[in-house]
């Protein structure tokens, strides 16, 4: 089976060659590997490193590196589909690591008849300090990320979404592209498609791959905000991709806006009660981590929680209400 293996990648240059470095090692024959490197117009030297790669590598079966002029990870991951040739594809972000048998895993789970595999994605942090493992504890907690069994689960599973799937060409061919409206919840529609046109998604336990975590606060936080943000404005695309469990934290934002109002008019029982509630699980979601690997750094994680949490479901408001002036502008681009 011939597989091609895209990245798509801006200003990556610090985290690009190590992820390259993974793609030597891999155990699956390299004659066999297709490799897209796709370059988001860097203002670094990721472009740079690609075409180094290009011309130094001579041991995979072909080399393209090509150019996303539109930035955005969606209309990359369509120069990849409209340029590939292999009998299966896969897309890893610059900042992963993979281990030696990332792909040959992939690859075992395909030809025992799947059209989509998948697996475990942990998080990792580039310097372990204690602030960025108690970073690093808020967004690998289940309290902190998200409930979804197989992100952690050790069973073979049919699931909703795949974390950086493998797909045989039959599914992109059936489905097409990526909506490149969707800068940040692609991936949930494009998941969401595929299921619809009727395949399935196979998540094995055997698969995994790694993915940086944001090593400071305020990046963690913008990206929890854009998340949700982009859930809100897909709601005006397709929001059939989401479950319930996407509306968690803006639920929770509301509620505490909700609550607020009838406390400022004389009614704080409801406030009282949610507030109890969300601090019991705090203390017990915390403790759990604290349990796990003790740190001083940790006792920051009630209010890392607290932050992740209103930070992606504030985003997620926004987005709804930005989401109908949104829509109104994708609808006019596609006339266009």
């Amino acid at each position: 089976m011939i597989v091609s293996f895209a990245v798509v990648a801006f200003n990556e240059e610090q985290t690009l060659p190590k992820l390259l470095a993974d793609l030597k090692n891999q155990d699956y024959p390299h004659e066999k590997i297709e490799v897209l490197l796709i370059d988001s117009m860097s203002k670094d030297r990721t472009r740079e490193i690609m075409e180094n790669f290009a011309k130094e590598e001579k041991s995979f079966l072909r080399i393209l590196v090509l150019e996303n002029r539109k930035k955005n990870i969606p209309s990359g991951n369509n120069v990849a589909l409209n340029n590939y040739s292999g009998d299966a594809i896969i897309r890893l972000d610059a900042h992963a690591t993979m281990p030696r048998e990332f792909l040959r895993k992939n690859v075992e789970v395909l030809k025992s008849g799947e059209y989509c595999s998948g697996g475990k994605r942990p998080n990792i942090i580039d310097k372990s300090t204690p602030w960025k493992e108690a970073l690093l504890s808020a967004e690998q907690s289940m309290f902190g990320s998200s409930i979804a069994s197989y992100r952690r689960s050790d069973k073979k599973m049919y699931t909703s979404s795949l974390f950086c799937g493998m797909y045989r060409r039959e599914v992109f061919d059936k489905v097409g592209l990526y909506n490149e409206h969707l800068a940040r919840t692609e991936d949930n529609d494009i998941n969401y498609r595929i299921r619809e046109a009727g395949f399935k998604l196979c998540y094995s336990p055997n698969i995994i791959y790694y993915q940086h975590a944001r090593n400071t606060l305020k990046k963690m936080l913008r990206q929890k905000y854009l998340n949700g943000y982009w859930i809100g404005l897909t709601m005006g695309v397709n929001p059939k991709c989401f479950s319930v469990f996407h509306f968690v934290p803006f639920l929770f934002v509301m509620g505490i806006i909700f609550t607020t109002l009838l406390a400022l008019f004389g009614m704080p029982l409801l406030s009282y009660l949610m507030w109890g509630l969300y601090v019991l699980f705090l203390i017990v979601m915390s403790a759990l981590e604290m349990v796990k690997a003790p740190s001083f750094a940790k006792l920051s994680l009630p209010f890392l929680f607290l932050a992740l949490h209103v930070s992606y479901g504030a985003g997620t408001l926004i987005g709804l209400i930005k989401m109908p002036f949104c829509c109104r502008k994708f609808r006019n681009r596609i006339k266009e």
